[in-house]
């Protein structure tokens, strides 16, 4: 526990350095992630262009997402934006949109790898499009998960685990699943300086022992539990939690329990923030296997998808009705002069080759007869 409480006084002191007050768990929560501190001020509104409309204008690259900002935005009421992307272009589309928080999830295994469940996805998967992302991303903090097997059977796998993904991805934190029994892990991850969020409700990871993907928190006593997980997280150091697929009623009390950020998905409106999957709510995939597993608490804003199918239908059918490329998508030119000389050149080479098929089959005949098999009486 002193190291817990050496985390406390050190972000304590970090935010004193800022004019700032902030409880004792966000404290130890900032202090796990220093080199992110940053000004929160607001990106001055640039002016309209004539492209297409963008809701949220990009803010200037130094103006970082941070800890800080976090629970700035909390204890001033503002609502915090968190979408789940595992690849640049998607990053860099979140990055444009001004969104604070994006979430590598392990649910890339469900969404980019077309498993069933999380369960299959290794740390090599994770640090892999974790990679990707960063490279797209300047704005948004940068959090990714931990996958199934990489954290669970002891502090020290935690802790391993959780240095080399921060190590090879440069991201600022690592998200972890599950509630009290999870604190001996997260408080090793906490003391390697790496800051951690949890996730409670629905734990995706835990599809084996909870029978499928169900709704939590739907009794009394199960609604309980996770206010002591929320609570226990905070406690140990989490800067932040996601609650999953519970009681909007639930969520709003475990939200009013603790201090820190909770950003809710499926978990009705009175969270801190929401978070939704990049691809879920852009409505990008029209494939059967991903139409299964679309959530129903999702919202889509936009059909993407559609799109696209009806884009690579015309396309076939500009290519097998040679309707495309027109001389329009023909943009390199060679000189009249080079040309002329250049059709000289395959007339030539083509008499060549007309010139040598002869004598082939010249010499062909030939050899047909010269190995002309005779019998012998």
């Amino acid at each position: 526990m002193n190291s817990a409480r050496s985390r406390v006084a050190l972000g304590a002191r970090l935010v004193r350095e800022h004019g700032k007050e902030i409880s004792p768990a966000r404290a130890a929560a900032a202090a796990t992630a220093g080199r992110r501190w940053a000004s929160t001020e607001a990106p001055k509104t640039s002016a309209a262009s004539s492209g297409p409309r963008i809701t949220a204008a990009p803010a200037p690259p130094h103006k970082n997402i941070t800890l800080h900002s976090l629970a700035t935005k909390v204890r001033k009421g503002q609502p915090i934006s968190m979408v789940t992307a595992y690849d640049y272009p998607s990053a860099v589309h979140v990055d444009k949109a001004g969104i604070d928080i994006l979430l590598v999830g392990d649910s890339l295994g469900m969404v980019e790898l077309g498993f069933d469940t999380t369960l299959p996805v290794t740390l090599d998967d994770m640090i892999h499009h974790g990679k990707a992302v960063a490279r797209g991303c300047r704005r948004p903090l940068l959090v990714i998960d931990l996958p199934f097997g990489t954290f669970e059977t002891s502090p020290q796998q935690a802790a391993q685990s959780a240095i080399r993904v921060m190590k090879e991805t440069n991201f600022d934190a690592v998200k972890v699943e599950g509630g009290r029994q999870r604190l001996p892990n997260i408080e090793a991850i906490l003391d390697c300086g790496i800051a951690c969020m949890g996730h409670i409700g629905l734990t995706p990871q835990s599809y084996s022992s909870l029978g499928g993907f169900k709704a939590q928190g739907r009794t009394a006593a199960a609604a309980y539990e996770l206010i002591k997980d929320a609570e226990a997280l905070q406690e140990t150091g989490c800067f932040a939690l996601v609650i999953e697929c519970v009681p909007a009623a639930v969520a709003d009390q475990v939200a009013k329990a603790v201090d820190i950020p909770v950003i809710g998905i499926g978990a009705g409106p009175h969270t801190d923030g929401q978070v939704l999957v990049f691809h879920d709510m852009l409505g990008m995939m029209q494939h059967y296997h991903h139409a299964e597993f679309t959530p129903l608490f999702c919202k889509q804003y936009a059909t993407v998808g559609h799109t696209i199918q009806n884009g690579l239908a015309d396309y076939k059918r500009d290519v097998e009705e040679r309707r495309f490329p027109s001389m329009e998508y023909s943009p390199y030119k060679i000189s009249d002069a080079e040309l002329a000389t250049f059709m000289d050149m395959v007339a030539s080479h083509n008499e060549t080759k007309q010139r040598l098929a002869s004598d082939g089959q010249v010499k062909s005949a030939a050899d047909d007869i010269d190995n002309e098999n005779i019998k012998v009486y």
